[in-house]
């Protein structure tokens, strides 16, 4: 089982939007050092939207790589083509990850018959532990309660990151899949109840800045110990609410950069983080001592 802190790793490029592999070895150096509990590269976060298909797998080898065993990992394989997401989780099965995370189909709206299918067949396709990822704010697409709970019955579908924004989702997914099904939150800012509330942790965008005190603050949860996990939570909050000031990684990837830890290399369509919002950034890595 994974549990607590589970980075959604940023993907280092130069400022011409080419990977920077080198920079992507020293940050999972960085989260290692820093007790991040599992490592997930070429998600949302990694930008896996904008990187072709060699450079996605390459991510993810490279971060295998460089983990050697230390930590799990885990790939983000998801796509809007079914054809696509199996390709890319068996390219990330034979590169090593420990599982897969597999993100709604965006744009095209799949039934909820259709998001059954998408995942069974995936599942059929490549034997690798699966998680699926509910994010109905970028991929206009929520895949319901009932849903997951029929996929929970394919034995390789070991859980789901819910990033609904509604918290009593993860509650209702426990009733219907039962207390072996892995319930992870998507959401920095409800990490923490949702863990007191039976979750196992949270595939995080804060941690991205904020390991140690993400990694903290998950263990406190875990433990039941609302009260230490609130004094953590408290430094973190602000880093929970600015690294969403635009549209993730645009936040996160110019806070690593003024971190002196990547360069400030990003891809259209998304671009710099604007001005207005530096003061408010630093103010937020401050808080929580990442400056």
């Amino acid at each position: 089982m994974f549990k607590g802190s589970m980075v959604a790793i940023a993907t280092p490029m130069q400022e011409d939007g080419s990977v920077d592999f080198e920079s992507l070895d020293r940050l999972v150096d960085f989260h290692l050092e820093n007790k991040t509990d599992v490592i997930i590269p070429a998600g949302t976060t990694g930008e896996s939207a904008t990187l072709d298909h060699d450079e996605h797998c390459e991510v993810i080898k490279r971060v295998v790589d460089r983990v050697k065993g230390r930590v799990p990992v885990i790939g983000g394989t998801g796509a809007n083509s079914t054809w696509e997401a199996i390709s890319l989780t068996r390219c990330a099965a034979d590169a090593g990850v420990d599982a897969c995370l597999l993100v709604t189909p965006y744009y095209n709206k799949p039934t909820q018959e259709g998001l059954y299918q998408h995942y069974k067949k995936i599942a059929e396709e490549v034997d690798i532990p699966q998680i699926l990822y509910n994010v109905p704010g970028r991929t206009a697409c929520d895949m319901l309660p009932e849903t997951v709970a029929r996929l929970s019955k394919i034995k390789n579908i070991i859980g789901v990151k819910e990033a609904s924004g509604v918290l009593d989702r993860g509650i209702r997914i426990r009733e219907l899949c039962g207390p072996e099904f892995m319930i992870v939150s998507g959401e920095d800012f409800q990490a923490m109840e949702s863990i007191l509330a039976g979750g196992q942790g949270v595939i995080s965008v804060t941690a991205n800045v904020a390991p140690r005190l993400m990694h903290e603050m998950c263990q406190a949860a875990l433990a039941g110990d609302r009260e230490k996990a609130q004094e953590i939570n408290a430094k973190l909050e602000d880093l929970h609410r600015d690294l969403f000031i635009e549209s993730n990684p645009i936040p996160t990837k110019w806070s690593l950069h003024e971190m002196g830890l990547i360069p400030s290399g990003l891809r259209l369509p998304l671009t710099p983080l604007d001005k207005q919002y530096h003061n408010a950034m630093r103010s937020a890595l401050k808080k929580a001592g990442c400056l």
